[in-house]
């Protein structure tokens, strides 16, 4: 499994949200994922990219949802896949907020459409407005979607756990779900087929006549810092680099409380 091949990094994004690595005596145990049997195709996918015998089964039961519920299961019990997996960062058990980013190098765009087809959403709010999100109760997944989007479309976002389940819910809307979805789900990538074809109907949105235009932000350079730190006086700032006083202010604190990094000079 390497997760610089786009499909093995998508693989295991879902693999980290939606999976689940159990363990019992004398080395045993199983990886299982399951899903609506309408994705079942999804796990043929994954079944094909294992180089390890592995079963897809289905059942019916009811839920909370649905008297009558169809699931598709895949499970592999082979060690040394499951050794793999659990090297790269899939823990045995519970696992939500332990979960991270593989420390190897991997493809950034494809682990984080695993996630969100695993645990987000793609589509149109009830306002019909374009939204990409994503629901994690790991700080080091959220921050890694956060920056991720962050480089792709500029947009910043404040992570904060939401106080009745404790977990972040990260949204993007219009033109920067837009720019994101389109990024994510690209051509021929491995996806969810229903996100892919929600991904691919944002394209058509356009913002309503006399709504107001997006806010487009402006990012720091390492020559404005500069002036900024040289200057010492948000004021000063403002008008040389014409900002306003209270981006400048923030952008400053930020910088002598090092949750900006520095200029390279510094």
């Amino acid at each position: 499994m390497d997760l610089t091949v786009p499909e093995y990094a998508y693989m295991f994004g879902f693999l980290q949200a939606d999976g689940h690595l159990s363990q019992q005596s004398r080395r045993r145990g199983r990886l299982t994922v399951e899903l609506s049997a309408r994705d079942i195709d999804l796990l043929r996918k994954f079944q094909k990219l294992t180089p390890y015998n592995s079963s897809i089964t289905e059942r019916t039961r009811s839920t909370n949802f649905s008297e009558t519920h169809t699931a598709a299961i895949w499970s592999l019990c082979s060690l040394e896949a499951r050794a793999r997996i659990n090297e790269l960062g899939l823990p045995y058990g519970r696992k939500s907020k332990t979960i991270a980013p593989p420390d190897a190098e991997f493809s950034r765009r494809d682990y984080l459409r695993g996630l969100i087809d695993a645990d987000g959403s793609v589509g149109f709010t009830s306002k019909d407005f374009p939204f990409v999100s994503l629901t994690t109760a790991s700080s080091a997944i959220a921050s890694c979607l956060r920056d991720y989007a962050r480089d792709i479309t500029g947009a910043e976002r404040i992570l904060k756990r939401n106080n009745r389940d404790d977990i972040y819910n990260i949204l993007y809307l219009m033109e920067v779900a837009q720019r994101l979805a389109a990024d994510l789900y690209y051509p021929g990538c491995l996806s969810l087929d229903r996100k892919h074809t929600a991904a691919d109907a944002l394209s058509a949105w356009s913002r309503p006549a006399g709504m107001r235009a997006a806010y487009t932000r402006r990012r720091w350079t390492e020559h404005e810092d500069r002036i900024l730190l040289q200057l010492n006086s948000p004021p000063a700032a403002a008008e040389v680099l014409g900002r306003t006083i209270q981006s400048c202010n923030l952008r400053l604190w930020r910088l002598r409380t090092d949750q900006a990094p520095k200029p390279s000079d510094q």
